[in-house]
């Protein structure tokens, strides 16, 4: 219904009240919200090593001439006698989660490979700091207690899964709980390979894991970087029809290789976060190489841009001889290792899988320069750089364990071991969901394509958009918690700026493959589709809101001035979100709290007891608000919906059709709108639209649209009047 002017404006300093008071509540249930700090102390408590080894009574550390080549680990003992390890994830693996930042967790583990316990010290995912009992996660981690690794092989993710592996993943964080899985099952295979608890299947070939610090000067020294410098006179003495050079002396090419799988080689020279993408995107078999020169002649030269080949460099062991190509290469600026010179080109090749090719035995890189010969002509000269990996690459075998106990300081973390890469082991564990998933967006784009059939008839309309929010909520939402949210964006925005890498975004399959379609629909359609057609807190709204108008709740419409005027709050909230993330993205989370997604969709209404009565508080003032105003949380607060509508504005196409007379003559679509995104004068605003093609559905109903109304009107009494004139002619 519509209210007269007076109680319009009667109703304002009401819903002004009300928002103060939700502003007011938000501020509190942030505060209370933000729970514990992320990070604990690294050095187990006397209560933590209980929980982490229960019988040990003391922590010893490795021998010092042992930590250099393997994982650091505390020896946990019983008096004399070595029970097993205590270790860090971050500390021997480099783990990361979702967020793209470090993971901790210290594991407990036997000398039989049994996990003695384990423990969460460090972590930056927003769903377990935001929502997570301490509780729940305690009774998840203590589900490894007894986990024998010698069984432990890729870890299969999602909930199903994990029951099937003898424990449940926290309910509404399956992503997050995968990826502590993945960090206690990874270091504790990382540790027993290196202290011989279980057999290591890389030995005798590269020691991949095992990561010191080393600046260029000593990894050239140590054998790690090969290295060929030649000058001109070189170059003559290899082509005597050479022309000779005027200074012999001059230097023509200074080259550098080095395979970069190692952690002690890759680390050092690409950076920790470089190494860990590389490294999480090979393929299997895949093997990294990095060649970098200075001089007068490019190893690269420029035939490769036409031909894709570099023709002067390949890569030559036994009976292989491989080229290097342009697909396979990637530019480098800079090296990250301390001392490393500025280079006139430095290239990250990718070997493809070869049967019988293997970096760890010895293997040359064949470098053919051409200069002017003496007849005029081209003279050419070929020369090998052998390359070696040195034996401090070679896994060592187990040693004693010192019988002298002293305490160990965390040493420096070693990077991802880049075996199994986690995002991959997501994807492999949900095709059904993928299917689901894919399935139900192409049948929502076919839908959009064809959208003039589905609005032609209401009834059509109406069961196809129930019937799919349903979906929406129900499937997406409350099953597989596949609910987007202004995190995502924020997270995103803080890669691109710090080192944008796609695997942090792959690991949760459902997330990715939404982010996509709704990226495709931006550039297309707007932000309507996602808003109005895939928000699952959106369809929960839309429902209550149903719900209430059969109930014969009488519904306000806040007035134009006053709604033109409360719409721009969401872009101010997403606007001090963004602000806020670029200080500092864990500042952030806390006030992220603004959706009520988490809560009402990802974990229910699940939170810590000093927070749980002001989210309760906070999501009934919300669902309250959308029974007497539909979606006032999308048209007013929502940051997610700020967020995607700033790039909707470069949409490609106006699909909703308007006639002349909509803002003239009739008001019933602006009226009807349930966003109010169309305004007084009949245009449609594209920030505020959830694409839910109800003014499409009045465009074409002639029982609705005044215009198709007076055009039936008047066919009828054409109709009227050829029927009379008919009757009245005596032939």
């Amino acid at each position: 219904m519509t209210w007269p002017m007076s109680s319009r404006v009667a109703c304002a300093p009401a819903l002004w009240a009300c928002g103060r008071g939700v502003v007011q509540a938000l501020v509190m249930l942030c505060v209370l919200a933000t729970g514990p700090g992320l990070a604990r102390p690294l050095q187990p408590t006397p209560a933590e090593l209980a929980e982490l080894f229960p019988g040990a009574d003391m922590l010893a550390p490795a021998p010092a001439d042992d930590t250099a080549a393997r994982p650091p680990v505390l020896v946990a003992r019983r008096g004399g006698e070595v029970l097993g390890y205590v270790f860090s994830s971050a500390a021997a693996v480099g783990s990361t989660g979702f967020s793209g930042r470090p993971v901790d967790v210290w594991v407990g583990l036997r000398k039989d490979g049994v996990i003695a316990g384990a423990l969460l010290a460090e972590h930056h995912e927003p769903i377990l700091g935001a929502g997570i009992a301490e509780s729940r996660l305690h009774a998840f981690l203590a589900g490894y207690r007894g986990r024998d690794i010698h069984a432990a092989g890729a870890v299969p993710l999602g909930e199903g899964a994990a029951r099937a592996r003898g424990f449940d993943a926290i309910s509404g964080a399956t992503i997050s709980s995968a990826v502590l899985d993945d960090a206690i099952l990874r270091t504790a295979r990382k540790v027993a390979r290196a202290y011989g608890i279980i057999a290591d299947p890389a030995a005798g070939t590269i020691d991949l894991e095992s990561s010191t610090p080393r600046s260029w000067t000593e990894l050239l020294a140590e054998g790690s970087i090969a290295r060929l410098r030649l000058t001109a006179g070189d170059l003559a003495r290899s082509a005597p029809d050479m022309e000779r050079p005027a200074d012999p002396d001059s230097l023509v090419i200074d080259l550098f290789v080095a395979p970069i799988a190692p952690a002690r080689i890759g680390r050092n020279l690409l950076g920790d976060r470089d190494y860990a993408a590389l490294m999480a995107g090979l393929a299997p078999g895949e093997q990294p190489i990095l060649i970098a020169a200075s001089g007068l002649v490019s190893f690269k030269g420029t035939r490769f841009v036409r031909t894709g080949v570099f023709d002067r460099v390949r890569l030559v062991q036994g009976e292989h001889s491989m080229e290097l190509t342009a697909p396979r290469h990637r530019r480098l600026a800079r090296l990250q290792a301390s001392g490393a010179p500025d280079f006139a080109e430095i290239g990250l090749f990718t070997l493809p899988a070869t049967p019988g090719l293997d970096l760890a035995r010895p293997w040359q890189l064949a470098l053919m320069i051409s200069r002017p010969s003496r007849e005029g002509g081209v003279a050419h000269a070929g020369f090998e750089l052998e390359y070696r990996l040195p034996a401090l690459y070679r896994p060592s075998p187990p040693v004693t364990v010192p019988t002298v106990p002293t305490l160990l300081d965390i040493l420096a973390p070693d990077p991802p071991s880049g075996e199994r890469p986690l995002w991959q082991l997501t994807w492999r564990a949900a095709p059904g969901r993928i299917a689901v998933l894919t399935a139900a967006l192409a049948i929502l784009g076919a839908l959009l394509v064809v959208q003039d059939w589905l609005v032609r008839s209401r009834t059509r309309h109406l069961l196809v958009r129930f019937g799919f929010l349903a979906f929406t909520l129900g499937w997406l939402g409350w099953y597989i918690g596949a609910q987007l949210s202004v995190v995502n964006v924020l997270t995103f925005v803080n890669a691109v700026l710090t080192g944008f890498r796609w695997e942090f975004f792959l690991v949760d399959p459902m997330a990715f493959i939404l982010w996509s379609a709704v990226a495709v629909a931006l550039l297309f359609l707007g932000r309507g589709v996602f808003c109005g057609w895939l928000c699952p807190f959106g369809a929960l709204q839309e429902f209550a809101n149903a719900v209430s108008r059969r109930a014969g709740i009488v519904q306000l419409r806040v007035p134009f001035l006053l709604h033109e005027r409360l719409w721009p709050l969401k872009y101010i909230i997403f606007l001090g979100l963004l602000a806020l993330s670029l200080q500092s993205l864990e500042g952030a989370l806390p006030w992220t709290e603004v959706e009520p997604f988490k809560a009402a969709i990802l974990l229910r209404v699940e939170r810590r007891p000093g927070a749980l009565t002001w989210v309760l508080l906070y999501l009934a003032v919300l669902f309250v608000a959308a029974l007497f105003v539909e979606r006032a949380f999308c048209r007013y607060l929502c940051p997610l919906g700020a967020a995607l509508a700033i790039p909707a504005r470069m949409r490609m196409f106006e699909w909703l059709r308007r006639r002349a007379a909509c803002g003239t003559q009739c008001q019933i679509c602006a009226r009807n709108c349930p966003v109010q995104a169309i305004h007084p004068d009949g245009h449609i605003n594209p920030n505020e639209c959830i694409h839910c093609l109800g003014c499409q559905v009045n465009y074409y109903d002639d029982r609705t649209c005044p215009p198709l109304m007076e055009r039936r009107r008047r066919r009828a009494a054409r109709r009227e009047a050829v029927a009379e004139s008919s009757a009245g002619d005596p032939r």
